[in-house]
């Protein structure tokens, strides 16, 4: 290594040090006072509408003093966000969480268990009614699924990463039948959003920040009312085929490669 690339490395170091106090010092914060909201809101509001959305605000602050990343949204504009939509996306980075934070609308995160046991961010995604599902359990996932219906029920859209998991190659992995066939049981309209630009921001395996602009892009919803099972594999490989499509375009306007986005995940 030379003593460049070694300055260079202390330098992102120091500043990832710097950011990870910092989202602690916010998330801590945020902690107190989503307690505070979940008090006060939780017996008139059985779909943690307003404590969940204090729990996003937390991830857009968090991004808000992250000097190295640069997040934004664009697309569709929800005009109801009352009404319960199968939000689901592709899954780049960790990163993906603090970025579609950013729409102004709440959404209820099926993620796996692990991250529920995360001190402080665990006990907030509890607060703010996200879904916890243990991966290879089948039991786990029906019990997920469960509660995916009681906050539609409640008129509060559930948000689903497809994949599953991030791909190692950075090319789109096969999409899970469960939120396709989750919307066309309950009628609820799919919602595809596209992720581009995360996957080098937070790489796996790392606590280092890299400099990332990324953006999430929102498509017209996709009514599912009239559908039945028998239409999931098509309606699931419809929604894959536009997020991928429309995520090639994103790397293009944002002069991203294929190429870049693998090196900088790895």
């Amino acid at each position: 290594m030379t003593e460049s690339n070694s300055g260079s490395l202390l330098l992102q170091r120091l500043i990832s040090a710097w950011i990870w106090f910092a989202t602690a010092v916010v998330t801590i914060l945020f902690f107190f006072w989503m307690a505070i909201v979940f008090v006060f809101t939780a017996p008139f509001d059985p779909g943690r509408y307003t404590v969940g959305r204090w729990f996003r605000r937390t991830a857009v602050a968090a991004v808000a003093i992250n000097p190295l990343w640069k997040f934004r949204t664009s697309g569709v504009t929800i005009d109801d966000p009352r009404r319960p939509y199968v939000a689901v996306a592709n899954h780049e980075s960790f990163a993906d969480i603090f970025l579609i934070s950013h729409l102004p609308w709440e959404m209820k995160w099926l993620a796996k268990e692990a991250v529920f046991k995360i001190p402080i961010m665990g006990w907030m995604m509890r607060m703010a009614g996200d879904i916890a599902v243990r991966r290879g359990e089948r039991s786990s996932r029906a019990q997920a699924l469960e509660a995916c219906r009681d906050r539609l029920n409640k008129k509060v859209s559930v948000m689903i990463l497809p994949e599953g998991t991030r791909s190692a190659t950075g090319e789109l992995l096969p999409f899970h039948d469960g939120a396709f066939r989750l919307a066309v049981e309950t009628g609820s309209p799919i919602l595809p959003m596209v992720v581009a630009g995360t996957s080098g921001a937070m790489p796996k395996g790392s606590l280092l920040f890299n400099r990332a602009v990324a953006e999430v892009r929102v498509l017209p919803p996709i009514e599912t009312v009239g559908l039945t099972q028998a239409d999931v594999p098509a309606l699931r490989e419809r929604v894959r085929n536009l997020i991928g499509e429309t995520r090639t375009v994103l790397y293009r306007e944002m002069g991203i490669t294929q190429t870049s986005q693998t090196a900088a995940s790895a």
